[in-house]
């Protein structure tokens, strides 16, 4: 049978909504005639990346919850009404033979439904300290699948199966080498490169700390390629020269990765299966502001391994200078740095993950 339907589910941020396009994207590949829905949540990214990628999408009225009392709080319970009553009629009307949740609120109210009514679900659960979403639903799913050792403390051991996160085929198949690379940033091929990886909407602290030390930078060579992010372009601009190059956004990945001879960057789940890939010496700089702090854990699965460096925000002032020089002015160092993290690349995980859907199917 070719003409299965299946129902993708997840988003809020790209690190939930990539992994569910890929996921769709190995499923159309085995199986041509099929048909796919997403559902997100209204007024989120997905609603625009989904579309973008080829994909029809619907948006359920729904929200996470406020860590305080807040009106969105108050509508919370009407929300998750509309949104249950919503998936029940998306359910009914689609008649999908599997469910694939990504993680994000919407995924919530539609996985509840579909595991309700006998329909195989799985999770997709990104980092390394499981969110919410997906914690509610551990018992009503099949199957879990998982980047991170450990998992079990969140999960049912005998459904956890440890896939990795799903990453862009082009960085799987990179092979751009960096002379290429830097000359299509119009960068110097004979100078050492640090990549200032913000995240798509950017990272104001790291972005702050890139300004106070351009000089620091300067002094040792380096040139640099900064992503500053669409929220920061503006501000930053002014500082692109020919040892620095200031971008909003990277279309090429692969060629921005394969430019960097060290790389500074947030911890989403994404960045770090990408960054195990591409296997450079890494600064890992969490974010502090997100849900359960789990880019700090993130990186502290990698930390912990020697197989990258994780610098808080609060200490990037006292530390930053002196952890930064001890990686660019060791070979070894970086070559520790490279092996270990290369070890913990999981480049098949959309194909493994897609096997066990297509176990359930059969």
């Amino acid at each position: 049978m070719d003409n299965y339907r299946f129902i993708l589910s997840g988003g809020g941020t790209g690190g939930h909504i990539y992994p569910a396009i890929a996921i769709a994207n190995e499923l159309k590949k085995r199986y041509p005639e099929a048909k796919f829905l997403f559902v997100g949540a209204k007024d989120r990214m997905e609603m625009e990346k989904v579309p973008q990628a080829g994909y029809q999408i619907e948006g359920l009225w729904i929200t996470g919850l406020q860590r305080k009392l807040t009106l969105k709080n108050l509508m919370f319970p009407f929300k998750l009404i509309s949104s249950l009553i919503k998936a029940g009629n998306i359910v009914s009307h689609y008649k999908p033979h599997a469910v694939i949740g990504t993680g994000g609120f919407a995924s919530g109210p539609l996985l509840r439904v579909a595991s309700g009514r006998g329909i195989p679900c799985v999770l997709q659960e990104q980092n390394s300290y499981a969110g919410i979403t997906n914690k509610l639903l551990k018992d009503r799913v099949a199957k879990i699948c998982v980047a991170y050792d450990g998992m079990e403390q969140f999960f049912p051991k005998d459904k956890i199966v440890k896939t990795g996160n799903p990453v862009r085929g082009d960085l799987v198949e990179a092979k751009s080498d960096s002379r290429e690379a830097l000359s299509f940033f119009g960068l110097n091929p004979d100078k050492p490169t640090v990549f200032v990886l913000g995240g798509s909407l950017g990272a104001r602290r790291i972005n702050q700390l890139i300004e106070n030390k351009l000089s620091y930078f300067k002094e040792l060579g380096i040139q640099l390629l900064w992503q500053c992010g669409k929220l920061y372009y503006e501000e930053y601009t002014k500082y692109e020269s020919e040892w620095v190059k200031v971008l909003d956004y990277v279309s090429r990945m692969d060629l921005a990765y394969a430019a960097g001879d060290i790389m500074i960057s947030r911890a989403g789940a994404g960045s770090v299966s990408e960054l195990c890939i591409v296997g450079k010496p890494v600064i890992f700089i969490p974010s502090p502001n997100v849900a359960e702090d789990h880019q700090t854990k993130n990186a502290m699965a990698l930390a912990n391994e020697n197989a990258a460096v994780l610098i808080r925000e609060k200490d990037l002032e006292t530390d930053f200078e002196t952890v930064f020089s001890e990686i660019f002015k060791s070979e070894e160092r970086q070559q520790e740095l490279k092996t270990n993290i290369k070890k913990l690349a999981m480049p098949n995980a959309t194909k493994d993950i897609v096997d066990e859907i297509e176990k359930l199917l059969k």
